[in-house]
């Protein structure tokens, strides 16, 4: 099947899922400070899901799966700043449009037709209408949740140019000074395949941080560096890997310690994730196995599934285990919980688990992230202690002996398969002799 089949057959998936014509904008260059200084620009992901380019300023009218392009030629002139761009007709013909028009036309197709808001929503466009929003947003869902083989044949080239990348800062880390040149580094690999970011990058000492925006620390031997790196296709399709190494290419006692725990929950889960088995249980595995790793070390007192059910472990881990992943490295987040969360389910209110980002069976097609991690993030922490409340729990004085691990994250991409997972990110090794291998150049 040629990629543009993949396309239509996407087209008419959706269309069998909701059966009103549907509109989608593409979205526009943001401005930085003036017109003619713009962000990098990337499409929308339901226009891009179906289109397969990142058309800017476009708009497509879809309706029993056939698919009328909007989209203004270039104007005159235009090849001088930005080179010779594709006519309407030429883009038509690309992606198997049945026609094509300038964006002028597009208002009366719209009287009919239900539309997804999206960040830059144009102010020529009309507010959707609730009703029908919520049931394409649903059938959206239900169509971009399962990854044909083009999607996952992009989500492979991501993740092995962020496999790449991570190998590259580990490298990078023997010589580097600040977490700025380990990140620089990472980054040069996914733009050296023309590939972008599907994120902002983390490359942090301050692991317990769990989206540090910082690169400026000075590295310094004793410390762990968490870097989470993931490139984005050229079709826009996302890899997201966590690994976390010394700096001196050796880790400490303490500090291994704590990464044999993150490592067991991360392949606990792993093993465990297949066709019908509740991503919320994987979740809770994590829990446990990060537990019952704590009470071995001595940092927690009791049974791992007392301490779970009471909430203790989120001391140390207080995030989900993992997302969908696709055309978003949080696929699907713009639909709020439609995505990450199956009919008739809500977050939870309790601490740690209202963070978990999906609770839905796995299913074959279905791609998603497995990330358990430790932390110790002072605010949590110095509550706790301060509180009392959990003093027959932690061993606060254990807990001192770890102090040079400020944070740990083990991430992997995993594809769900007919009768298991295959872990996308799978050669990027997570063993802790190999990473130190790595950090020394071994």
């Amino acid at each position: 099947m040629t990629p543009l089949d993949t396309l239509v057959n996407r087209r008419h998936r959706l269309a069998a899922a909701f059966h009103r014509p549907v509109v989608l904008w593409s979205g526009q260059p943001l401005a930085r400070n003036f017109p003619a200084n713009t962000y990098y620009f990337r499409a929308n992901s339901h226009f891009l899901y179906l289109v397969g380019r990142s058309l800017a300023r476009a708009a497509i009218y879809l309706n029993q799966g056939q698919l009328t392009l909007f989209i203004d030629d270039p104007p005159a002139g235009a090849d001088l700043w930005h080179g010779p761009e594709p006519q309407r007709q030429e883009l038509a013909e690309a992606i198997g449009a049945i026609a094509a028009y300038p964006l002028k036309a597009l208002p009366p197709y719209l009287a009919e037709a239900a539309t997804l808001p999206i960040q830059d929503w144009p102010e020529r466009l009309p507010a959707h209408d609730s009703q029908w929003h919520q049931q394409l947003a649903l059938a959206m869902v239900e169509t971009r949740l399962y990854h044909d083989s083009l999607a996952q044949a992009e989500m492979t080239i991501a993740a092995r140019v962020s496999m790449a990348a991570h190998r590259a800062g580990m490298a990078a880390t023997r010589a580097a000074q600040t977490e700025a040149q380990v990140r620089a580094a990472m980054e040069a690999v996914i733009l050296g395949h023309n590939l972008s970011c599907a994120y902002n990058s983390i490359v942090t000492i301050q692991g317990e941080v769990l989206h540090n925006p910082h690169y400026h620390h000075a590295l310094t031997a004793g410390d762990l560096l968490l870097a989470d790196v993931g490139a984005e296709s050229g079709a826009g399709w996302a890899a997201d890997i966590t690994r976390t190494w010394p700096v001196s290419g050796r880790f400490s006692g303490p500090q291994a310690d704590l990464y044999a725990v993150v490592l067991a929950a991360h392949d606990a889960c792993i093993a465990a994730a297949r066709p019908g088995v509740e991503y919320r249980h994987l979740h809770q595995l994590a829990c446990h196995q990060l537990a019952c790793g704590l009470v071995d070390l001595g940092i927690l007192k009791g049974k791992a599934d007392d301490l779970v059910d009471r909430n203790v472990h989120t001391l140390f881990f207080p995030h989900g285990v993992g997302h969908l992943l696709g055309l978003d490295v949080h696929d699907m987040e713009d639909l709020g919980d439609l995505a990450g969360y199956g009919p008739g389910r809500r977050r939870a209110d309790r601490f740690g688990l209202c963070f978990l980002r999906l609770d839905r069976p796995l299913a074959e097609g279905m791609a998603v992230t497995i990330e358990p991690g430790f932390y110790q993030v002072a605010a949590l922490l110095d509550r706790a202690r301060q509180s009392g409340q959990y003093d027959d729990a932690v061993n606060w004085q254990r807990l001192e002996d770890f102090d040079t691990v400020r944070g740990i994250r083990i991430e992997d991409d995993l594809l769900i398969t007919a009768d298991g997972n295959q872990v996308l990110t799978a050669e990027l090794p997570t063993a802790r002799a190999t990473i130190e291998d790595l950090v020394q150049g071994h």
